[in-house]
């Protein structure tokens, strides 16, 4: 039977081995829509391409570092089969579920025709960015509708654009939190700063009325609702890179002064990522805990990512069911109480 409804999950992608880290670079920087370089639309595929020579030899030994390629392709296709089974175990229509990454394969137009091979007419977009940004969901959006263009009055679409404040991804978010809680010793927790640690973002896009930081905002504080601990709390920054102005703190710079001021211990909670890449593999297990390291702190703790976590699939099934208005049709078993409504587009 022909499937109904496609489900296609937005990711930025990454290089799957150290031969493709240039290319990976080039389509990052030729995005004009994220970064303007210098020399105008004309030239910044030009700029692009001398800006991944430059920064290749480093890019690929951050990748190196973890195992010779970013693991995103492949623990996103596990979260696409684990959610397509999910969606045909609990709702009343057959889905499928597709990637379409925005840096690298599988495209948006490789999607779009593995949906029409596949007889396929209605797409529901899910981006796996829970806060929204310009620079993640709109960009991916963005080069799926330049996609669709080469597919006129083929496909009836819609999108699920964000979810930050979603009570099952919370609680999916929360339950890893415990779980990283649960290692430190007991001794130690009472000490622990928990330092949430989100990806950067250009000052000019906040200025502009980007959501990101609200939404991360919404992130946090449900999380720290559900832990319910007295532990201090901070917020920072990563992966910020180039000239221009970022958000801030940098996570590096507050673990320098955490460390000043005498903590011994962090648990770095990552924000943004729903699954294991460089920015969390690299930048996170390696970068920053060898800076808190030197800043003198001697207990360094993070959760894992979410990655196929059970509750962060039943939050993204809950997703497409309320954005379709569909109720389960089959028995299944509960954990958490769901959301009557969610914030989606």
């Amino acid at each position: 039977m022909t499937p109904h409804t496609a489900i296609v999950l937005f990711n930025l992608g990454g290089p799957d081995d150290l031969g493709s880290v240039e290319p990976f670079l080039i389509n990052l920087f030729q995005d004009r829509e994220i970064i303007q370089l210098p020399g105008g639309p004309a030239l910044q595929p030009w700029v692009a391409r001398l800006i991944a020579k430059m920064r290749g030899p480093s890019v690929r030994d951050n990748y190196r570092r973890i195992g010779g390629g970013s693991p995103q392709l492949r623990l996103t296709r596990e979260q696409a089969a684990a959610l397509e089974t999910r969606l045909n175990d609990t709702l009343p229509d057959e889905f499928r579920v597709f990637i379409a990454m925005r840096y690298s394969r599988p495209s948006s137009n490789d999607a779009l025709t593995a949906i029409a091979a596949a007889g396929i007419r209605r797409i529901v977009t899910l981006t796996l960015f829970p806060h929204w940004s310009k620079a993640t969901t709109g960009s991916s959006r963005s080069e799926f509708e330049r996609a669709l263009r080469e597919w006129p009055d083929r496909f009836d679409v819609s999108h699920i654009e964000y979810y930050a404040d979603h009570p099952l991804y919370l609680d999916a978010l929360a339950d890893t939190v415990r779980d990283a809680w649960g290692e430190i010793p007991s001794s130690r927790r009472a000490r622990t700063v928990l330092l949430f640690s989100a990806h950067g973002l250009p000052q000019r896009f906040i200025d502009e009325g980007d959501p990101y930081v609200a939404h991360i905002d919404a992130t946090r504080f449900g999380v720290l609702e559900r832990l319910d601990l007295p532990n201090r709390q901070l917020l920072a920054f990563q992966s910020r890179t180039g000239p221009v102005k970022w958000i801030g703190p940098g996570t590096e710079e507050v673990l320098i002064e955490l460390g000043e001021e005498g903590v011994s211990d962090v648990l770095v909670i990552p924000l943004s990522f729903v699954s294991e890449h460089i920015e969390t593999l690299y930048e996170v297990d390696m970068l920053f805990a060898d800076v808190a390291r030197r800043a003198g702190i001697t207990g360094y703790f993070r959760p894992a990512a979410l990655n196929s976590h059970p509750l962060f699939i039943e939050a993204l099934t809950a997703l497409v069911r309320e954005h379709l208005h569909l109720s389960d049709s089959r028995p299944r078993t509960r954990t958490h109480t769901e959301l009557a409504s969610v914030s989606v587009a």
